[in-house]
């Protein structure tokens, strides 16, 4: 992705760094200012979401598996002249940051490629400190479940709901598929109590979870959008880390 120049890589332009949480925080969860505030971007390398939040005049980390998504993270940087750490680990592996070490974490969608997300969450629990928001996206169980392509009822489930192993690829591309599952990737469906679930177990209070939309009407048949309109891709939650940082007590809040 990072040598192909995909989307994702791709750096921020003059107008979005001018205006950098308009871009990164539409919904207003970061509360209009994160200047001076430690800021993990996890599995967030290729020099978009650093960028962005080093804009916004956050003290940014990234953490990436990938040395290439790195790597244009520092490019961008010296090029615009942001202060940046980088930490080349997994999402399960944090133990290269302190303990209560960040006031805000970006999660962009990565946790399908792990097989058990109940590690990520612990990690990202542990360098939270005390109040810190966690926003993350995730794709929805029924997304990974469900074809790539109508039949005359709808997009149907293909795989079932309950599963260790990854969910198996489309069987042949398709506009649609290109966009929801990266060629060659191993992907893991993760049920809402492994994820909205997982996030209250870890420590964190849940405050509001949105859909963001994808969905067109006047989409062509089979075309992302198309299949939006069935099934929603993606969820984005905003959680906030307990107080208290001893035992973790599940809890819910939808506001």
């Amino acid at each position: 992705m990072a040598a192909a120049g995909d989307p994702l890589c791709r750096p921020a332009t003059e107008e979005e760094l001018a205006d950098p949480l308009s871009v990164v925080d539409r919904a207003g969860w970061l509360g209009g200012n994160i200047k001076g505030k430690h800021v993990l971007c996890l599995a967030a390398g290729g020099g978009r979401q650093s960028s962005l939040y080093a804009a916004a005049g956050g003290l940014v980390t990234v953490v990436d598996l990938s040395g290439a998504m790195l790597e244009l993270d520092r490019q961008v940087a010296a090029q615009r002249g942001f202060s940046l750490r980088v930490l080349q680990t997994s999402m399960e592996d944090l133990s290269g940051l302190a303990d209560a070490s960040f006031d805000v974490i970006i999660h962009p969608v990565s946790t399908c490629y792990v097989p058990d997300v109940a590690p990520v969450f612990r990690e990202i629990a542990r360098v939270a400190k005390a109040g810190a928001i966690y926003i993350s996206q995730h794709k929805q169980p029924t997304s990974l479940q469900a074809a790539y392509e109508r039949n005359a009822e709808g997009y149907s489930v293909r795989h079932t709901y309950y599963r260790d192993r990854p969910v198996p690829p489309p069987d042949r591309p398709t506009s649609s598929s290109r966009r929801l599952r990266e060629s060659g990737a191993v992907e893991y469906l993760h049920r809402w109590e492994q994820l909205v679930g997982g996030i209250c177990r870890a420590g964190f209070v849940i405050e509001d979870l949105v859909e963001p939309k994808h969905a067109k009407p006047d989409a062509s048949l089979n075309s992302f959008a198309d299949r939006a309109s069935f099934i929603a891709p993606y969820v984005r939650i905003k959680a906030r880390r307990s107080g208290n940082l001893g035992q973790a007590t599940p809890k819910l809040l939808l506001l």
